[in-house]
């Protein structure tokens, strides 16, 4: 080592230690699962049916059911976007949305004139976007600013708290006057328009609310708010008296690392216990774990028809199929029926057991949903409820291709090993 590099090496060799530590410590932090992971199986102790499993879900994970509620089913872009645009040009007294994508675009410009009009006309309009989620142009931004829309951004980077970094908001989160709500698996751009009739129109699912759960939508944005915010939402304008609009008995179950995300899983995980007949999974992004693989498998081998949709070659992250596909087999092995969504990118994200008990929302069935990510479901036990997703289930696989144990053994070995490599990380997506 020459004298010029030695005298560089001690002079630098500190900061460069600190520097080091520093980016380990940050990696270690953001890419870690935070709350103690679910290592025991959940045994089949009683159905969806029985009034024991609506109990546990009230008190165990909370918070609790609410009677009185009606949902209306939303079939892709078409039907989604003209519903929640509506609904905001209806509102007289607030506005909440909250989402993960905010993309440039007609929806977007569109949305943003709604919120605009109805700031301008007095209604306090507020909107949360995740940091790396929301990419608006600086015109659209300067927009919605400058004519009273108060917004956030969930997470920015912050030097004094950088282990939240890898933490972000996925919820789908709009409330207008504290009344109506919208949640599922919607966000704000171009690709969702449409009737998923192309490549470039995605498939997916979203719900409109009302009743007094709508309280409960409205205080999960209002938890976020809190936090990337400091201010508290609160008042009639946002949390008004609701009465009755339905027959439906439902719940919105929150999950976020801060407060016990693993529990999201948990509510996934105690479902798949109880079902007895069928189990429907609708599943954007489906990278089970350890710990969910069994639960799937041994609901197959006691005699339940477990269905999983998932998307075919039309995926944003072709990554995710690759790690999904290396963990089928054991799934395949028991008999469960995996299929893959043909027309375009399948974002759905529904989980139905024995057409009784349905979850639907931003929670996708991996990791990242389940411990690292803020997520927000609607959960609905109501039979008539149930049968209808069920028909939309049954609709979507007749687009799909089911995957044999056969054809997913015989994939090529350069597709095996690529599989593999995406599953290394498979806790990260």
């Amino acid at each position: 080592m020459g004298k010029t590099n030695r005298s560089f090496y001690r002079i630098f060799r500190i900061p460069l230690a600190v520097l080091a530590t520093l980016v380990l410590t940050l990696l270690v932090l953001n890419l870690s699962l935070g709350d103690k992971q679910i290592e025991s199986p959940i045994p089949h102790t009683y159905g969806v049916r029985d009034p024991r499993f609506v109990h546990t879900m009230g008190l165990i994970l909370g918070p609790g059911f609410i009677q009185g509620n009606a949902v209306r089913t939303l079939i892709n872009g078409e039907e989604i976007f003209p519903a929640m645009l509506a609904a905001i040009r209806s509102a007289r007294h607030s506005v909440t949305l909250e989402t993960y994508i905010f993309f440039s675009g007609t929806i977007a410009e569109q949305l943003t004139e709604a919120l605009v009009e109805r700031a301008e006309a007095g209604v306090a309009v507020k909107v949360l976007l995740d940091w790396i989620g929301g990419e608006l142009d600086h015109r659209l931004l300067a927009r919605l600013q400058s004519k009273g829309v108060e917004l956030a951004w969930y997470h920015a980077p912050d030097w004094t708290d950088l282990a939240k970094l890898n933490n972000r908001t996925h919820r789908k989160l709009l409330v207008v006057d504290g009344a109506v709500g919208f949640t599922g698996g919607v966000d704000i751009a171009d690709k969702w328009r449409g009737d998923a009739r192309s490549p470039g129109h995605w498939r997916d699912t979203h719900f409109e609310v009302t009743g007094p759960v709508v309280g409960q939508l409205q205080a999960a944005f209002a938890d976020n708010w809190l936090q990337a915010t400091g201010k508290i939402l609160r008042g009639t304008e946002y949390f008004p008296q609701l009465q009755p609009t339905g027959s439906l008995q439902a719940q919105v179950f929150t999950g976020s690392p801060g407060g016990g995300a693993r529990s999201m899983q948990l509510m996934y995980l105690l479902s798949i216990a109880a079902a007895e007949h069928t189990l429907r999974l609708s599943a954007a992004y489906f990278v089970p774990d350890e710990v969910a693989l069994p639960e799937l498998a041994q609901a197959a081998r006691r005699g339940v028809r477990v269905q999983i949709i998932v998307p075919g070659e039309h995926i944003d992250w072709n990554v995710v199929r690759r790690a999904s596909r290396h963990r089928w087999g054991p799934l395949l092995e028991a008999g469960v029926e995996l299929y893959e969504y043909q027309p375009t990118m399948y974002h759905v994200k529904m989980l139905l057991a024995d057409s009784s008990w349905v979850s639907v929302g931003s929670t996708n069935f991996d990791q990242r949903s389940f411990a690292i990510n803020d997520e927000a479901n609607l959960n609905v036990h109501d039979a008539a409820f149930a049968e209808a997703q069920a028909r939309h289930f049954e609709d979507d696989l007749r687009q799909s291709r089911r995957i044999t144990l056969e054809a997913w053994q015989s994939r090529p070995w350069s597709d095996k090993a690529l599989d593999f490599a995406a599953s290394l990380i498979g806790s990260q997506l």
